[in-house]
């Protein structure tokens, strides 16, 4: 691992060195270069989150389909989302508009005297052993993201922005991040807020988005794949489809209740705990309910997000509309 660590930490410094850097400077942003290294990490990391999706998961597509591609303008639009997002666009304009207001924030946290929570410390010589804190911290934010998607389902205003995601007919593997940029905006603003709470060091912290995108990409793979007795450890893709399913993955108690089942990121144990496992031996066909009436999400990637936005303040007439 420390060889691993140490070859990709020379990697970043030679891409930085020979490519971000110059143009930094050609932009006239010499005095951001701390944060072009630290971006230029994360672009490496997508590039390689990008690698083992075509790679594996790719494969686990072609091995076992849940149902052929017949739409693939839309599988397009799929992959310019996760282009957008796995290779650092999105996360560089979140730098520019809210890394200060988080900057501040944490600052002010700091000048209140408001203590961050370190899970190091909470039992020496047990949780600073690195990978012990890893996974504790792992499951702090999963369990966090548990009840962050919950409210993307629950909150009515929040799930119309989330819908978008839900409206992907066609699961593969490039659908994780199919999200409205506010809604994607709102869930990392959150998950920062509590990264500052707790203390975690960066380098965990790159970690934990890492196994978190790459088991997400997963469990969204059009594959026919689950894990047997193994399935209440780690969310598969049967089990996530399940969540993806018209008429039950986003609704409890019949059509227009807000609600669905299977909300666990990574581990579905939050599912077991509170209620909102559902196991079942089916490939369901993904969507929204009302896409059957002819409600129209989108096509193109602008479409869909000037439609959410429509959905949100209330302004949405998209039924039997095409928008390119």
């Amino acid at each position: 691992m420390n060889e691993l660590g140490q070859l990709f930490g020379d990697v970043q410094r030679a891409v930085f060195e020979h490519a971000v850097q110059p143009m930094m400077f050609a932009a006239g942003m010499g005095n951001l270069l701390e944060d072009g290294y630290v971006a230029t990490g994360w672009l490496l990391v997508g590039v390689l989150e990008l690698l083992l999706m075509v790679l594996l998961l790719g494969a686990l597509q072609r091995w076992r389909p849940v149902e052929a591609i017949t739409d693939r303008r839309a599988i397009r639009v799929d992959v310019l989302y996760t282009l957008i997002h796995r290779l650092g666009l999105f996360h560089v304009a979140m730098f520019f508009t809210l890394g200060p207001v988080w900057d501040e924030l944490a600052g002010w946290l700091h000048v209140q005297g408001v203590p961050t929570f370190s899970l190091d410390a909470l039992w020496p010589g047990v949780t600073d052993i690195g990978w012990v804190s890893f996974v504790l911290y792992l499951l702090l934010f999963d369990f966090a993201g548990y009840w962050l998607h919950r409210g993307q389902h629950g909150i009515n205003r929040w799930w119309q922005l989330h819908a978008l995601h839900h409206s992907q007919r066609q699961m593969t593997m490039w659908s994780d991040n199919r999200n409205h940029l506010l809604d994607d905006v709102i869930k990392d603003s959150l998950f920062v807020l509590l990264a500052l709470m707790l203390g975690v060091p960066p380098a965990q912290f790159v970690g934990i988005v890492v196994v978190t995108r790459l088991v997400e990409s997963l469990s969204h793979t059009n594959v026919r794949l689950s894990f047997g007795h193994f399935e209440p450890l780690l969310v598969s893709p049967r089990f996530h489809r399940q969540h993806h399913a018209i008429g039950e993955g986003h609704e409890s108690h019949g059509p227009g209740t807000l609600g669905g089942c299977n909300f666990a990121v990574l581990f579905p144990v939050w599912d077991h705990l509170f209620g909102t496992a559902h196991h079942h031996d089916s490939y369901p066909s993904t969507g929204v309910r009302d896409q059957l009436d002819g409600r129209d999400y989108g096509t193109g990637f602008w479409s869909q997000q000037w439609l959410g936005l429509a959905r949100l303040v209330g302004q949405d007439r998209g039924r039997d509309r095409h928008h390119a």
